[in-house]
């Protein structure tokens, strides 16, 4: 078991998953459907990338897709999340009438979405499943730590605050992202040579 390799994967799913940016959306969810069950959507949030961690690869075999090609394409939406962080760029907002915020869009797709998913599988091109189960389990003591204090956080290190956060991570996201990506494609191209031969 690698630290680096655990702790590199805890900053990246960390960066991605974006707690500290998405602290308005939550206080806003909060008020406009009430309370949310913070430990509840940890949990979903994890049971769903974890199974797609263990079960992703059976999927991917069943459409004939390679697991570097979705590293590939993972790559770029990881170096996608970082350069909207470093520029500040936003999301829009789920607009959908719901009864509850818990479930949806809290645990999927704001945690547990398809760019966490993506990351996660293109992190397992070079790290172990355990140490990204650890990585999400580190994370998921986070997130509901950022749910459970949504509104103290912001209050305490203001607009200000999330935001030089954000980009910080946003920078460190890109680097990971074009890591990712250079080996992929170093794994597409020897792919291809092979198949040629």
């Amino acid at each position: 078991m690698n630290i680096i390799d655990i702790l590199t994967a805890s900053l990246t799913l960390f960066a991605v998953i974006d707690m500290p940016g998405n602290i308005p959306l939550i206080i806003r969810l909060r008020k406009e459907y009430g309370e949310i069950q913070s430990i509840k959507s940890t949990s979903i949030a994890a049971f769903i990338m974890i199974s797609f961690l263990f079960f992703g690869n059976f999927l991917f075999t069943l459409l004939g897709i390679e697991l570097f090609h979705f590293a590939l394409a993972g790559s770029f939406l990881i170096i996608y999340f970082g350069i909207k962080m470093v520029l500040g760029l936003e999301s829009k907002s789920p607009n959908q009438k719901i009864s509850s915020a818990t479930i949806f869009p809290i645990a999927f797709p704001l945690i547990a979405g398809p760019g966490t998913l993506s990351t996660l599988i293109a992190l397992n091109s070079e790290i172990s499943k355990l140490e990204l189960v650890l990585a999400i389990l580190i994370n998921c003591f986070f997130i509901y730590i950022f749910l459970k204090s949504a509104t103290w956080i912001q209050r305490k290190i203001g607009l200000t605050g999330i935001i030089i956060i954000e980009r910080i991570f946003g920078i460190i996201l890109i680097a990971i992202g074009m890591k990712l990506l250079l080996k992929s494609l170093i794994l597409s191209i020897n792919f291809a040579l092979a198949t040629v031969n």
